[in-house]
C-alpha cells in the first residue's frame, strides 16, 4: 500500500464522522473540535482528492455519489480498527500482570507492601514469580522484573527503586572467637546462597578471592535463607536492606560492605507498557519515594 499518496488521517476521520453523524456540528462533539475546524478539513479533502464530496447547492449538504463511496470505505475501515482495538485492550487486561523477582526480594520487600497495591488496583490481576534465575521480558510472558545489580542490562529499561549495598552477614555465635580482617578469613565456614544466585562466589571473586570456598555450601529458597543465616548455619551476602534490624538487634553482625551504587531496578522492554503495567510502575515508584521520606527520618 502506498501510504504516502493517502490523505491526511485527521481529514479521513472528519468526514467518516460526518457520513457517521450527516451532521457537522455533531461531527465536531464527537471529535471534540469545532464545526469550523470540520468544514475546513471536508474541504481540505475534497481539494487532496480534486473531486467534490458534498453537495453544497441546496439548504442542506448531501454527500456525492464518490463521497458515499468514500464514507462506506471510510465507516468500514475505522470500525474494523476500532473493534482490533478493543479485542487487544481486551486481551491485555484480561492477561495477568506478571512481575519476576528473587524470593528473597519478594519475602522481604515486595509482599509487605504488595497490599496496598491489591487495594488500590483490585480489578488488576498478579502473577509474582520468584524465582533466583534472570528472565527473559518477551511479550506476553514477564511485564516488569525487579532485579539487583547496576542497571545494565542490554536491550532493556530500567530505573533504581531501592540503592542497598551487599553485605556479608553471620550470626555471631557462628564466629565465636574468629577474628575476620580478611575475605580468605571466611573460605572455612559453611556459606548459603539463595536458590538460582551464586552470591557467595561473585563477592568472593569481586574482592579477589580465587580459591574456592572450603567448607560447606547451602543452596535454598530466599525466603528460607535469612532463617538459616540468623539460627547461626552459614554465612550469607544480603543487601543491606533487608538485614537492618538484625544487625541493630545484634542477632547478625556485618563482616563486609561493598557494591556502593547497586540495587534493586524496575526493568521493563523498551517501548509503551500496558496499562496495567505502567500502574505497577508508578506505585513502585511512590513506595521509591516513601523509603526515601523514611531513611531521612
Amino acid at each position: 500500500m502506498d501510504w504516502l499518496n493517502m490523505p491526511p488521517l485527521a481529514a479521513l476521520r472528519a468526514f467518516a464522522s460526518y457520513a457517521e453523524h450527516a451532521n457537522i456540528a455533531k461531527a465536531g462533539v464527537a471529535l471534540n473540535v469545532s464545526h469550523a475546524a470540520i468544514s475546513q478539513q471536508l474541504r481540505s479533502l475534497e481539494e487532496y482528492l480534486g473531486t467534490p464530496l458534498l453537495d453544497r447547492s441546496g439548504r442542506s449538504l448531501e454527500m456525492t455519489e464518490e463521497g458515499r463511496h468514500l464514507a462506506q470505505a471510510l465507516l468500514l475501515g475505522f470500525g474494523a480498527i476500532q473493534s482490533a482495538v478493543q479485542d487487544l485492550n481486551t486481551q491485555g487486561a484480561a492477561r495477568p500482570l506478571h512481575i519476576s523477582c528473587t524470593p528473597m526480594f519478594a519475602a522481604n520487600w515486595l509482599m509487605p507492601r504488595l497490599a496496598e497495591f491489591r487495594m488500590q488496583h483490585p480489578d488488576i490481576d498478579l502473577v509474582i514469580d520468584p524465582r533466583g534465575e534472570v528472565v527473559s521480558l518477551q511479550p506476553g510472558g514477564v511485564d516488569i522484573a525487579l532485579r539487583y545489580g547496576d542497571g545494565n542490562w542490554a536491550g532493556l529499561e530500567a530505573e533504581i527503586l531501592l540503592c542497598s549495598p551487599m553485605v556479608v552477614v553471620a550470626n555471631p555465635s557462628l564466629l565465636r572467637d574468629r577474628v575476620v580482617k580478611a575475605p580468605e578469613d571466611l573460605l572455612d565456614l559453611p556459606w548459603l546462597e539463595e536458590l538460582g544466585t551464586t552470591e557467595a562466589a561473585h563477592w568472593l571473586r569481586s574482592r579477589g578471592v580465587a580459591e574456592v570456598i572450603r567448607g560447606a555450601s547451602i543452596k535454598l529458597p530466599g525466603n528460607l535463607l535469612m532463617q538459616a543465616v540468623r539460627e547461626g548455619q552459614g554465612v550469607a551476602v544480603s543487601v543491606q536492606d533487608f538485614v537492618l534490624e538484625d544487625l541493630e538487634a545484634g542477632r547478625l553482625v556485618e563482616l563486609f560492605t561493598g557494591n556502593e551504587g547497586r540495587g534493586y531496578h524496575i526493568v521493563t522492554r523498551p517501548g509503551v507498557q500496558r496499562m496495567q503495567a505502567r500502574q505497577f510502575v508508578s506505585w513502585l515508584r511512590r513506595q521509591r519515594k516513601t523509603n526515601v521520606s523514611e531513611s531521612d527520618i
